[in-house]
């Protein structure tokens, strides 16, 4: 189970229960932080996006959801190619 940790009297404590951080492991254990992202213009309305706070109150503002890629259906679509090579033909979701 993972926590959110802040940075509190030179060390990581857990937010809500303020415990501090457990070095009791076999490996080094530390607080993944995340970069920000790039500066872009909205390809919704061309205003500046700075931060994921900007991109998610643009979302919202604009009433709009994030959707992941679609991932491309693995297969064959050449039926020559699978009948030379013994492969199954055709897409698979």
């Amino acid at each position: 189970m993972r926590g959110t940790f802040v940075w509190r009297n030179g060390e990581f404590v857990e937010k809500r229960t303020g415990e501090p951080l457990s070095t009791k492991v076999d490996r080094i254990c530390r607080p993944y932080v995340m970069r920000d992202i790039p500066e872009y213009a909205s390809p919704i309305d061309g205003k500046p996006i700075t931060s994921r706070s900007h991109r998610r109150e643009d979302l919202a503002r604009n009433d709009c959801v994030e959707v992941e890629p679609r991932k491309r259906p693995r297969g064959f679509k050449n039926k020559r190619f699978c009948e030379k090579r013994g492969l199954p033909f055709g897409l698979n979701e």
